[in-house]
């Protein structure tokens, strides 16, 4: 599919796989990885999107944390596989280069862990005291699941109450829905368009955070007959702001990451270097 040019955006990513995948003999923490178990994107007009996780924006991170000597620890709301955006297994969300495209790819299908993932609901009833950090990876896939999954609410909510580091990276961040009081009915909202989803939205613990996100211009240049062959039901980014959060995006494909707190979010495919090693950064800071 020949979405976009990306152009030199694009061309920090292959330098993500220059280091060979190693951990450190003793792990510095469990960081846990949520996931979205969901295949399929429902978009308007009944039309639907075959989605998953992006290759880049799991690999880049994830890799990232296993070589800073993390224990990456997977988990999704139904303990099955996740799938990977076809669309993401492209050589341009890697600078060009398809070595680095191929590499990523191989190192996602060793992932043991990644055919068995614990499951949401498990990691909300054992508690998350045992994880150092939270990451959660983008793709479409957290449009359908994640941002309404009460397990997840109340596992974000365990990381914010006390500032343990939270990465989320391109469509991810619409997850932060899933700690309203009543993510079904705004969500409901937002795709009704009725201008009443604020009002679901007091206590959320995100208000007046700033974030980043996937944008609406990259959105729409997405949405037709070459990208996802229809229109979303609705923005990330009028969602999270609608809920509270100050969402800054830059240029359309252009790397961004924002840190606020705890959170610290990527904007699209290209943020997922710099998303890495901030991610990274931010939990060895805490760990001193």
């Amino acid at each position: 599919m020949n979405i976009l040019k990306f152009g030199a955006a694009a061309l920090a990513i292959g330098t993500a796989f220059a280091l060979p995948a190693s951990a450190s003999a003793q792990s510095r923490g469990k960081v846990l990885v949520v996931m979205s178990s969901a295949h399929q994107l429902d978009l308007r007009d009944g039309k639907h999107y075959a989605t998953g996780y992006y290759l880049n924006e799991f690999v880049v991170p994830y890799r990232k944390l296993v070589e800073a000597g993390y224990e990456p620890v997977i988990a999704n709301p139904n303990g099955d596989m996740p799938v990977m955006d076809a669309n993401s297994n492209n050589k341009m969300f890697f600078g060009g280069d398809d070595a680095a495209r191929a590499d990523a790819l191989k190192y996602a299908q060793g992932i043991a862990q990644l055919k068995h993932p614990k499951t949401l609901a498990s990691v909300a009833a054992e508690g998350t005291d045992g994880y150092v950090g939270l990451f959660i990876p983008g793709g479409h896939a957290p449009m359908v699941d994640l941002l309404r999954d009460r397990n997840l609410g109340k596992i974000l909510v365990s990381f914010h109450d006390n500032g343990r580091p939270t990465g989320i990276i391109c469509h991810g961040p619409i997850v932060l829905l899933s700690a309203l009081h009543d993510p079904d009915a705004f969500i409901a909202s937002m795709i009704a368009h009725d201008g009443k989803a604020n009002s679901y939205a007091a206590g959320w613990p995100y208000a007046g955070y700033r974030l980043t996100v996937f944008s609406t211009g990259e959105e729409q240049q997405l949405e037709g007959p070459n990208g996802l062959g229809g229109d979303v039901q609705f923005y990330p980014v009028n969602a999270l702001a609608e809920a509270g959060a100050h969402v800054d995006t830059v240029a359309n494909w252009h790397g961004n990451v924002v840190v606020d707190r705890e959170l610290i979010t990527g904007q699209q495919p290209m943020s997922a270097p710099e998303f890495a090693d901030v991610l990274v950064a931010k939990l060895n800071a805490h760990a001193r």
